[in-house]
C-alpha cells in the first residue's frame, strides 16, 4: 500500500489498539466504582478513571503489537497489523507508547494518592505478558489476571482501599478474560505449533482449549455469586457464547469471542448500576 492510500494517521492507531474493544474491559473499572460509593461516582473520578483505562490499554495494546510485530508477520492472520503491514513504523508505536503512558500517569495523579504509588504494577504486567506466550501456556491466566485489575484499581482510585469484595470481583474479570482467551488462541494453533509459541490449544488441543474455558467460565459465575452480581445475566450470556462454537465447528467464533464479551461486560455493567441505585 502506497504512502497516499494509508488511512489517517489516527484511523491507523486506532486500528493499532483495537479501540472499539475498549468496551471489554471499561466497564468492569464502571463496575468497582459504581460498588465502591454503593451509588453513581462523582463526574470528576469517572472521568480520570475513564482517561486511566484507555491511557493503560493504549498502552498494552501498543506494547503488545510491538513486541510481537515479528510473531505477527508470520502468521497470516495478523500480518495485515499495522506493524507488519508496513502502515506504522516501529518510531511512530513507540511514540504512542510514550503518549499513552504519559495520559495513564496524568489520569493516575488525579485520583486517590494511593493509586499513584501503584501504577508501575499494570505497567510492567503489560511488558511481561506478551512474552510469555513464548515460554508457557499459562499466558492467558496472566492476561485475565492484567485485566482483573480493572474493578480493583477503580476501587482503590476512588477510596483508597482494597475490600475483599474487590478482589473477588477482579478474580471474576481475570476467570472471564482467561476463559475467552483459551478461545481466541484458537484462531492461531496451527500457526502458533510452526512458531513454538505456547498456549492451552497447542498444549491441550482444540478439546482442552473448550474445557479451560468452560471451567474458567463456570468459576466466573461463582466468584460473580459470591459477591451477589448480576448472577443470572452473566451465567446466560456465557452459556450463550459456549452455544456457539464447540470442538470441530469454529465457524461463530468471531461472534462468540468478539460480540458476545462486548455484549456480556455492558449488560454486566448496567445489571450492576440497576442494582446500586
Amino acid at each position: 500500500m502506497s504512502e497516499t492510500t494509508l488511512p489517517p494517521l489516527p484511523t491507523r492507531y486506532a486500528r493499532l489498539v483495537k479501540i472499539e474493544h475498549t468496551v471489554f474491559a471499561l466497564p468492569f473499572a464502571y463496575v468497582g466504582a459504581f460498588l465502591a460509593v454503593r451509588g453513581v461516582p462523582s463526574a470528576h473520578d469517572l472521568f480520570w478513571i475513564t482517561i486511566a483505562m484507555v491511557g493503560a490499554r493504549s498502552l498494552a495494546m501498543a506494547l503488545n503489537r510491538l513486541i510481537d510485530a515479528e510473531i505477527d508477520a508470520a502468521n497470516p492472520r495478523t500480518a495485515t497489523r499495522e506493524i507488519p503491514a508496513g502502515h506504522l513504523g516501529v518510531a511512530a508505536v513507540v511514540a504512542f507508547c510514550v503518549v499513552s503512558l504519559l495520559v495513564f500517569l496524568v489520569a493516575v495523579w488525579q485520583l486517590d494518592p494511593v493509586v499513584r504509588w501503584l501504577w508501575p504494577i499494570p505497567v510492567a504486567a503489560f511488558v511481561v505478558y506478551p512474552y510469555l506466550k513464548r515460554v508457557t501456556w499459562l499466558c492467558h491466566f496472566w492476561l485475565g489476571a492484567v485485566d482483573g485489575l480493572a474493578p480493583v484499581g477503580a476501587w482503590a482510585a476512588i477510596t483508597g482501599r482494597f475490600p475483599w469484595q474487590s478482589w473477588v470481583l477482579g478474580a471474576a474479570v481475570a476467570a472471564w478474560v482467561a476463559g475467552f482467551d483459551c478461545f481466541y488462541a484458537l484462531f492461531d494453533r496451527d500457526v502458533d505449533v510452526q512458531q513454538g509459541l505456547h498456549s492451552v490449544a497447542t498444549r491441550f488441543g482444540e478439546r482442552g482449549a473448550f474445557a479451560a474455558a468452560r471451567a474458567l467460565h463456570v468459576l466466573t459465575v461463582l466468584l460473580l455469586g459470591i459477591v451477589g452480581l448480576g448472577l443470572l445475566c452473566v451465567a446466560l450470556l456465557l452459556g450463550y457464547e459456549h452455544s456457539l462454537v464447540r470442538p470441530g465447528d469454529l465457524r461463530r467464533l468471531d461472534a462468540a469471542f468478539f460480540t458476545m464479551n462486548g455484549v456480556i461486560s455492558v449488560a454486566f455493567a448496567v445489571f450492576v448500576l440497576i442494582d446500586v441505585l
